[in-house]
C-alpha cells in the first residue's frame, strides 16, 4: 500500500506506523507476532502496543486460555474504526465516478440526488434548530456542520450577524467536478436557519482557503 508522505499514518513513529501497517495486513496481531515480524524484543513493542491503544488506535481483546491453550490469556490487538481512518480512502474518487455515470454535472439525475440529499439534512436540522433564539440557532448548525466533518466554527461579527467559516470541505473531491455539491451546501445553511440571510463570503472553489457564510438575523 503506498501512502502519501504527508498523510497522517506517516506521521506516525516508525515503529508504531509498522504496527498498525502490519494490523492492517494480517488482522489482530499480539507482541509475540509483532517482535518476530519487526524484530523487536517483545519488551519494547508490548510498551508500544500499550501506546497505541491508549491513543485509541488499538482494541486490545484477550483469547482466553482453555482445553486447547495453556496459560495466561493471549492479548490480541487490532485496529480501531480511528486507526482505519488514518489509511487512504478514494471515496470521494468513487462517489465522482458513479455521479458520472448519471450524466455528470449536467445531469438532471445528479441535480436529484443532490436535492435529496439538501431535503434529508435539512429535516434532519431542523428539529435542532427552528425552535431556537437565532444566536442559538447559528450555534446549533454550526455543531451540526462540524459534526459532519466541515471543522466548522462561528464567530460573533459587529452588526450582530455571524461568520460560520469551514476550514475543511468533507466532499471536496465531489465538489471539484460537480458544482451541485456547493449550491447545496449554500441552500442546505439558509434552509436551516429558517428567515435568517446567508451570504456566501469565502469560498474554496474560487481559490479561498476556507468555505464562509455570514449570516444574518431576520428581520424583526
Amino acid at each position: 500500500m503506498t501512502v502519501a508522505d504527508d498523510s497522517p499514518l506517516q506521521q506516525l513513529p516508525t515503529t508504531r506506523r509498522a504496527i498498525l501497517n502490519l494490523a492492517k495486513r494480517h488482522g489482530p496481531v499480539d507482541a509475540a507476532d509483532v517482535a518476530r515480524e519487526l524484530g523487536l524484543t517483545p519488551a519494547a513493542v508490548r510498551q508500544q502496543l500499550a501506546r497505541l491503544e491508549e491513543d485509541g488506535l488499538l482494541a486490545r481483546r484477550d483469547e482466553g486460555a482453555g482445553a486447547a491453550r495453556r496459560g495466561r490469556p493471549r492479548h490480541l490487538y487490532e485496529l480501531t474504526d480511528a486507526a482505519e481512518a488514518l489509511f487512504p480512502k478514494r471515496y470521494g474518487d468513487l462517489t465522482t465516478e458513479l455521479l458520472g455515470y448519471l450524466g455528470g454535472p449536467g445531469g438532471s439525475k445528479v441535480d436529484e440526488l443532490f436535492e435529496q440529499r439538501r431535503r434529508r439534512r435539512v429535516a434532519g436540522a431542523l428539529p435542532k434548530t427552528a425552535h431556537l433564539p437565532f444566536d442559538d440557532q447559528v450555534a446549533a448548525l454550526t455543531r451540526i456542520l462540524d459534526e459532519d466533518g466541515y471543522l466548522a466554527e462561528a464567530e460573533r461579527l459587529s452588526d450582530g450577524s455571524w461568520r460560520i467559516t469551514e476550514h475543511n470541505c468533507a466532499i471536496l473531491t465531489v465538489a471539484h467536478g460537480f458544482s451541485q455539491a456547493c449550491t447545496s451546501e449554500l441552500a442546505f445553511i439558509r434552509d436551516a436557519l429558517p428567515g435568517a440571510t446567508v451570504r456566501r463570503v469565502a469560498h474554496l472553489m474560487d481559490g479561498a482557503h476556507v468555505c464562509a457564510y455570514v449570516v444574518s438575523p431576520p428581520a424583526s
